[in-house]
This record gives structure tokens, C-alpha cells and sequence, in this order.
């Protein structure tokens, strides 16, 4: 599969920016109540359900994945930036970590216990969402699930001319409605089980919104 052209954006951007974001982006335990517990939740799910290992898709410099980890989950982290996993191979050691798209995982069929989207696909153009959540069906074991958060609004597209630290980056950010996130996570065959919409606080100007989501199992019949 030819990648797409806007992850060279994508890459060069957080190239650029990884040593400020790692810097200045919040640590899973300083995030809200509510977010941590959506986490919480997700890795309580995936060790229940026992299918495998959880993959963190762009997971930056690694913080999310060692949560999980912290959280007794077996979790390995992908990123797009070769400088945001050199950052988090730095930190922690202990954990894999590859460069990788989550629009062409190196995975195969049915091996995943759980899906971590943290943050990481508002850069995708929405018509390509279809391709990505495909992908996160594709690699879930059956009975596997998915935890996908990120900002929501109303269909705004940005094209920022400086990111984290003040340095350029040249990628494209989309703020979808959360309901239609939710059809194009029920259009991918996930069963959507929970989902959460929170409003802005006085640091953040965005919605943000989570869903707990999981593949089917498909039973034979008797």
C-alpha cells in the first residue's frame, strides 16, 4: 500500500516538536478524573477479555503505553515519528516500541487484546478514518477492544503554522462531531459499549470525547 501523502506531514512535524511536546504534554496521572478512569477502564476490559497484548498507535514518546503497563497490561507502542520513539525507547527501555502507520499495521489478523487510539488520529484526514479503523478491526483478536479518545467539534479543519514550543509543523488537524466518530467506529464493525463527551475546561477550548468500543466474537452454531 502506498502511503499516504499527509503522514510525511505528519512525520516531520513531530519530529520536529517531539523534545517540547514530551516537555509539555500532561502524564496520564495528571489528566481528569474522568479520562483516567476511561483508561482504567480500557485495561481492566483487555486483561478480562485475555486475547493478547494491547498496541498504543501513536503513542509518542511512550507515556500512555507505560501506563498501561503500570496498569498490569501487556502494551507495546507504534508512532509514525522516529524521533518520538527514540524519545520513548530512551524512557523506557523495558517496553517495545517501532516506528509504524496505523493505516498499514505490521500486525497480523486477530492478534490484539486491545487498541489504544489516544490522542493520535485527529491528523487523519476523515474520508481516510474508514482505512485506519479497518486496520484497528483487522489486527483486534475477536472479542478484542478499542479504546479511542481525542478532541471533537462540530467539523473543523486546522492547518496550524506552529505546534509545541513554537516550532513550524505543516499538518492538518480535524475536529469531527463525536456521533460521527460513533458511525464510523459502528460502520468499521466495532460494537460501541461506552463513550464519553466532556466539555472544556479552562485549559483546553476543545470537547474531547472517548469510546469504549470492542470487536465482536462470532459464535459458531450449535
Amino acid at each position: 500500500m502506498t502511503e499516504p501523502s499527509y503522514l510525511a506531514a505528519v512525520r516531520e512535524s513531530y519530529d520536529t516538536v517531539a523534545d517540547d511536546y514530551a516537555a509539555l504534554v500532561k502524564t496520564p496521572s495528571e489528566l481528569d478524573p474522568l479520562s483516567r478512569s476511561m483508561l482504567t477502564a480500557f485495561a481492566e476490559l483487555v486483561q478480562a477479555s485475555g486475547r493478547g497484548p494491547v498496541a498504543d498507535l501513536g503513542c509518542g514518546p511512550g507515556r500512555v503505553t507505560a501506563h498501561m503497563a503500570g496498569l498490569g497490561v501487556s502494551a507495546f507502542g507504534i508512532d509514525v515519528s522516529p524521533r518520538m520513539i527514540e524519545l520513548a525507547r530512551s524512557a523506557y527501555p523495558d517496553l517495545r516500541f517501532s516506528v509504524g502507520s496505523m493505516t498499514a499495521l505490521e500486525i497480523e489478523d486477530d492478534t490484539l487484546g486491545g487498541i489504544l487510539a489516544y490522542y493520535s488520529t485527529h491528523h487523519t484526514p476523515p474520508e481516510l478514518l474508514p482505512v485506519v479503523f479497518a486496520e484497528f478491526h483487522r489486527t483486534l483478536a475477536p472479542g478484542g477492544h478499542l479504546l479511542l479518545a481525542g478532541h471533537v467539534g462540530t467539523g473543523e479543519h486546522r492547518r496550524p503554522t506552529h505546534g509545541y514550543g513554537g516550532h513550524p509543523v505543516s499538518y492538518a488537524s480535524y475536529r469531527l462531531p463525536a456521533h460521527q466518530l460513533a458511525e464510523l467506529l459502528n460502520q468499521a464493525e466495532f460494537t460501541i459499549t461506552a463513550q464519553l463527551v466532556q466539555e472544556p475546561d479552562e485549559e483546553l477550548n476543545w470537547k474531547f470525547a472517548s469510546f469504549l468500543a470492542c470487536k465482536p466474537t462470532t459464535e459458531e452454531p450449535a
